[in-house]
């Protein structure tokens, strides 16, 4: 890992993700890119007007106060932190931002939500989950020392999920996480242990693993009602200290009506949460 894009909007949560991304970047002789994406009018960035020119200036100097308290911390000592400002429109921008900037992680702090907020609002967080073509590691709570042992890697091994579980394993041994493979049997769409077996023995001949039936024997096997449930109960039941799945990117009424998994566990998770685009 060389670069590392922390998106921030200076709260406690930003905060949260910069200690992690600093963390991860001593360890890995990683640069970071502070990003905050300001959300300015096309009024107040295209026009010369006073009036325009004048909010447009203010935000910035603000923005470089904000910066200067966010990134005169201790625990980025030592660590080569770029800060930068983008305009935007809509929030699935930074996924441009990222490639452009090549960027090999995004760590983004997030509150979380719930109830109405969720369905109408969203999260910004849930927007980049969505649609960011680079793993993003989420972090809601403080993390003095990042320093992740097991981490759970749920999806549904079907074709879509390998290139996802190929670049998660990448990752985990990057980091030095032991990695638990997790599949959760539905109660409305329940498959016997042969089907379940079958399903996954596949999906390692996919991955191209040397050994797919050693694979097969280290898949744990969850039975919920739902995939949410059944990653938190697991994750309870070994103690994990990280979540991660892929995530399918949905947009518009597709995604209202069938939701998204990766979008709900990043939103209800307490533990850190790792989603890889499918």
């Amino acid at each position: 890992m060389k670069k590392i894009l922390v998106p921030v909007d200076f709260s406690k949560y930003s905060d949260y993700a910069m200690e992690v991304a600093a963390g991860i970047a001593k360890k890995q002789n990683a640069e970071i890119i502070a990003l905050h994406m300001m959300g300015l009018s096309d009024a107040v960035v295209t026009r010369n007007e006073s009036r325009e020119v004048f909010e447009a200036m203010y935000y910035m100097r603000l923005a470089e106060t904000k910066f200067a308290e966010l990134l005169d911390k201790d625990y980025l000592e030592g660590v080569k932190v770029t800060d930068t400002v983008h305009n935007y429109t809509i929030f699935s921008e930074i996924n441009d931002v990222a490639k452009e900037m090549n960027i090999d992680l995004i760590v983004m702090g997030s509150h979380g939500s719930s109830g109405l907020k969720e369905v109408f609002v969203g999260s910004n967080t849930e927007k980049v989950v969505r649609t960011s073509e680079i793993p993003v590691l989420v972090i809601k709570h403080r993390h003095e020392k990042f320093n992740p042992q097991l981490g759970i890697f749920a999806c549904d091994f079907l074709e879509n999920s390998v290139g996802p579980y190929k670049r998660a394993k990448e990752v985990f041994e990057t980091f030095g996480i032991d990695m638990q493979m997790l599949y959760v049997n539905l109660a409305g769409d329940f498959r016997s242990t042969r089907e379940i077996e079958k399903r996954i023995l596949d999906f390692f001949k996919s991955a191209g693993e040397s050994n797919p039936l050693e694979s097969l024997n280290s898949v744990a096997h969850y039975n919920e009602y739902s995939v949410e449930a059944g990653i938190f109960g697991y994750s309870q039941i070994v103690n994990a200290d990280i979540i991660s799945l892929p995530t399918q990117g949905r947009q518009g009424l597709a995604h209202f009506f069938s939701g998204s998994i990766g979008e709900d566990v990043v939103n209800h998770s307490d533990l850190p949460v790792m989603t890889f685009r499918v």
